[in-house]
C-alpha cells in the first residue's frame, strides 16, 4: 500500500490521539476521564478498476477504521517480516473482521523519551544518558522525538523536533534528584502529541511510541495512574516500559507485588507495548536497540468494525497470524464512538 493511500485512510485518526488536555511542564489536577472516539478515516471513492487499486482506497465513504500496530515474533523472540495481509485475521469481541488496509513496511516514527531522574537515579545517569543518546541515534531521519525528565515533577526538555544534536543536549542535561512522578510524565507525553497533528500539514502517517525509563514506584504525581492509564488506552501510542530492578534492594519477599512492576505491565500491556525489567543499567542500550528494531519490524493493519453501536463501551482485539510458532501483539482494545 502506498504513503498516499495510507495518509488518505489515517489523516482523521491523527487527530483523535488523546482527549483535550493543557500540555506544560508539570501535570495540572485530575480531570475526569472523557470518553473519546474511537480511530477514524475520512471518507474516501472505492477504486474504479484493478489498475487503480494501488493508489486509491477500496472502502466506501464514512467508513471509521480501527488502526493497529503489530509486532509478530516467533516465540524465541525474533522479529517475523514479509508476511503478506492474508497471514493476519484481526478478531474483535470474538467477531472476525474484514482488514481493509494492510502495510509491512517501515513507517515513520513519533516517540516520547521519557527518563526517570528522581534521586536513586543518581549513580545510573551516566549509562542512562548514553543508552538514551544511542537509542536516539539508531532513528531514522524522519522521525522525531521529544524528551521528558521526571523527578519530583515531568518537565518537557525538548519538544518534537528530528534535530539529533538538540535531542542529545537535552539528554545531557538531565540530573538526578527529587522523588518520582512517573504518572505525570506519561500524562504530559501523551498530551505532547496533540502538535503532532497541529504540525503536520502534509498529513503524514506515522507509529507513535512512548519508552519511559524509571527505577520505582510513583511517589509524587498529581494525576492518578488509573487516569492516566485510561488516556493511553484511548490514544494511538504504544509504551514501552523499563523497569530498571535493584538486585541489591530488601523488603519485598521474593515473588511479592510489586505496585512499579504492575504499573509499567500495565501501560505496556493495554497499548501494545512491551516492559522490560532488567537488574543492572549496563543492559539498558541493548533494551533501547530492542525497542528502536520492534518499530522498525511492526506492520499496520486497519479494519472497519463490524459493530455499528456507538455506544462507547470497550472493544477487545485479538490479532492472529496463520504461520507456526508466532505471537501477534497489539493494543488490547479501544473505546468504540458516542456520535
Amino acid at each position: 500500500m502506498t504513503q498516499a493511500l495510507l495518509r488518505t485512510i489515517l489523516a482523521g485518526s491523527v487527530a483523535a490521539v488523546l482527549a483535550q488536555a493543557p500540555v506544560g511542564s508539570q501535570a495540572p489536577a485530575p480531570q475526569p476521564p472523557v470518553p473519546a472516539p474511537a480511530e477514524q478515516a475520512p471518507a474516501a471513492a472505492p477504486a474504479q478498476d484493478p489498475a487503480q487499486a494501488a493508489d486509491q482506497p477500496i472502502f466506501r465513504a464514512g467508513v471509521e477504521v480501527v488502526s493497529l500496530n503489530v509486532t509478530v515474533t516467533e516465540r524465541d523472540g525474533k522479529f517475523v517480516s514479509g508476511l503478506a495481509k492474508e497471514s493476519f485475521s484481526v478478531f474483535e469481541d470474538g467477531v472476525k473482521q474484514d482488514i481493509i488496509f494492510f502495510s509491512g513496511t517501515a513507517l515513520p516514527t513519533a516517540l516520547g523519551l521519557l527518563i526517570d531522574t528522581s534521586a536513586s537515579m543518581n549513580d545510573k545517569m551516566a549509562i542512562t544518558q548514553q543508552a538514551a543518546i544511542g537509542f536516539v541515534d539508531r532513528m531514522h531521519a524522519e522521525d522525531v522525538l521529544t524528551i521528558v525528565d521526571f523527578d519530583s515533577r515531568a518537565e518537557i526538555l525538548q519538544g518534537f523536533t528530528a534535530e539529533r544534536a538538540s535531542l542529545a543536549a537535552a539528554i545531557k542535561r538531565t540530573t538526578a534528584g527529587g522523588s518520582t512522578s512517573l504518572y505525570n510524565a506519561v500524562y504530559i507525553a501523551l498530551n505532547e502529541f496533540k502538535k503532532i497533528r497541529a504540525a503536520n500539514t502534509q498529513q503524514e502517517v506515522r507509529r507513535q511510541a512512548i519508552v519511559v525509563l524509571s527505577d520505582g514506584e510513583d511517589t509524587s504525581s498529581l494525576v492518578p495512574f488509573e487516569e492516566v492509564l485510561e488516556l493511553a488506552k484511548r490514544s494511538e501510542v504504544a509504551i514501552y516500559a523499563i523497569g530498571l530492578k535493584d538486585p541489591g534492594a530488601k523488603g519485598r519477599p521474593m515473588g511479592g507485588f510489586s505496585e512499579s512492576d504492575f504499573v509499567l505491565k500495565q501501560f505496556a500491556q493495554e497499548t501494545g507495548g512491551k516492559a522490560f525489567f532488567p537488574t543492572d543499567a549496563d543492559a539498558l542500550p541493548a533494551i533501547y536497540a530492542a525497542v528502536a528494531d520492534e518499530l522498525a519490524a511492526q506492520y499496520t493493519v486497519g479494519y472497519a468494525s463490524r459493530n455499528q453501536r456507538r455506544d462507547g463501551r470497550w472493544r477487545r482485539i485479538v490479532v492472529r497470524v496463520e504461520r507456526p510458532n508466532t505471537i501477534a501483539r497489539t493494543k488490547q482494545g479501544y473505546y468504540a464512538p458516542t456520535s
